[in-house]
């Protein structure tokens, strides 16, 4: 078990990544925070030494999707409607409201890659060894989601 100083300092490293991915897959606060609590329980619990600060990082986004994808395939979870789901971003929002109205709209393995790699900065190999992906499936979900994206901002085919 670790330390409550140790689980301190790796809240303040990685709880805003966390929280991201939570509201990125989740798309509600409460939710959000249920899963931010256990991910940060697991690792309390989790015995084993990391290799590196990345190979910390990486275990903290796969059991934080893996939390989140194990509340969205709950049962209680497919009878409910959040009040998030009902409401709109606002208009004032611009263009940045926009896109990211657009990337949550997009199916949950390509908001993954674009997440991973637009918000957080890892290659495509990088993110394949995180998801547990092929390199090449992952450039090719990269490739369709930008499609996706440009479809849906109305941009132009070849920029």
């Amino acid at each position: 078990m670790r330390s409550e100083r140790e689980t301190n300092e790796a809240i303040e490293r990685y709880g805003d990544t966390v929280r991201r991915l939570c509201m990125l897959h989740l798309k509600n606060e409460a939710d959000t925070q249920d899963i931010f609590q256990t991910v940060f329980l697991k690792y309390l619990l989790h015995t084993a030494d990391f290799e590196s600060r990345e190979h910390e990082k990486a275990w903290f986004i796969r059991v934080t999707i893996n939390a989140c994808r194990d509340v969205l395939r709950s049962v209680f979870r497919r009878r409910t409607v959040s009040l998030e789901e009902i409401r709109e971003l606002p208009a004032s929002e611009g263009e940045g409201g926009e896109v990211l109205r657009a990337v949550l709209s997009l199916p949950p393995k390509y908001r993954e890659v674009v997440y991973l790699h637009y918000y957080e900065g890892y290659t495509a190999p990088e993110i394949g060894g995180i998801l547990g992906r092929n390199v090449n499936t992952v450039y090719t979900d990269l490739t369709r989601a930008r499609e996706k994206l440009r479809t849906m901002l109305g941009g132009e085919a070849d920029g």
